[in-house]
């Protein structure tokens, strides 16, 4: 029996739900949010639009008792990013949401696996590993996955090249300090540096990092790439894919996005890159941000 309780039912938790449902991927869905008559209404539509793939999945209006026997939580509560704010300007805010649900869920007797989309993420990740106590591996972030996602679609377009054959990161903050690593890309095994010319990766890159602001500033948030993100590292956790994915990672004692490997236990190991060194400054300054902005909590 596969459980997955996901507090917080906004935009994003819905959505990764209702994909939760026809990937078939849990057997047991909790749903959690502040809003009782709306988990009650939505865990009825989601148990009727089951049906519709024939599916045995037991869909509930839960509180955090039910968190006991989770396999994974997932948060997606918090509040979004505002017209012209960065997703930093939400650490303060979130923080607090994040604390409470944290001791919520723990004392519910939860000890598998948080998965964590609330903005800031890095800095929520790291929150919800100190707040919840468990191991650094049982706590993962979206992070910079849909950025990487994002990145690829761009390029896809530039070369016309599928997605599949694009091997290319984007690390560090999920957010305006990112950066990709480009003299690791590829496009199939050749270098994305000799195929390409470095000012269109340049505004390839600056286009992947604002993308957010201009779906924001069209519908006033983002769910769905993010939604699939959760979906894909939940994918990896129950199959134990051992998948290489760029996920918010415990990294020196901070949350940071960098390759990781993802299977049943959670995150099995962080990869270190060997980056060139203007690499090396953008990491450090975004590795600086993010601890900056963890200090600056009350945690």
């Amino acid at each position: 029996m596969k459980k997955v309780v996901v507090v917080g039912l906004g935009n994003v938790g819905m959505a990764y739900v209702s994909n939760l449902i026809s990937t078939r991927l849990a057997d047991e869905i909790v749903l959690i949010d502040l809003n009782r008559d709306k988990i009650l209404g939505e865990a009825m539509d989601l148990s009727h639009a089951a049906t519709v793939f024939n599916t045995s999945i037991k869909i509930k209006a839960g509180d955090y008792k039910d968190c006991f026997g989770a396999d994974i939580v997932v948060i997606a509560a918090g509040l979004n990013q505002e017209k012209g704010e960065t997703r930093l300007n939400l650490i303060n805010r979130n923080n607090e949401i994040i604390k409470s649900i944290v001791k919520e869920v723990m004392q519910g007797g939860f000890d598998g696996i948080f998965l964590v989309a609330t903005n800031p993420v890095d800095i929520m990740s790291y929150a919800v590993r100190k707040y919840s106590g468990l191991p650094h591996n049982r706590v993962i972030g979206t992070g910079t996955l849909l950025d990487s996602e994002r990145l690829k679609y761009l390029l896809s377009q530039k070369i016309n090249v599928s997605t599949e054959n694009i091997h290319a990161y984007v690390v560090g903050e999920h957010g305006d300090s990112s950066f990709v690593v480009w003299s690791k890309s590829t496009i199939g095994m050749v270098p994305i540096l000799e195929t390409v010319p470095k000012e269109d990766l340049e505004a390839i890159e600056y286009e992947t990092k604002h993308l957010a602001y201009k779906i924001i500033e069209y519908k006033d948030e983002t769910s769905y790439g993010v939604a699939m993100c959760l979906i894909k590292i939940t994918k990896a956790i129950f199959n134990n894919e051992n998948l290489v994915l760029n996920v918010s990672s415990p990294v020196d004692d901070i949350y940071m996005s960098m390759p990781s490997v993802i299977n049943k236990d959670g995150i099995k190991g962080t990869m270190k890159i060997n980056f060139n060194e203007e690499e090396m400054e953008k990491y450090e300054n975004t590795k600086k941000i993010i601890k900056d902005a963890i200090d600056s909590m009350e945690v």
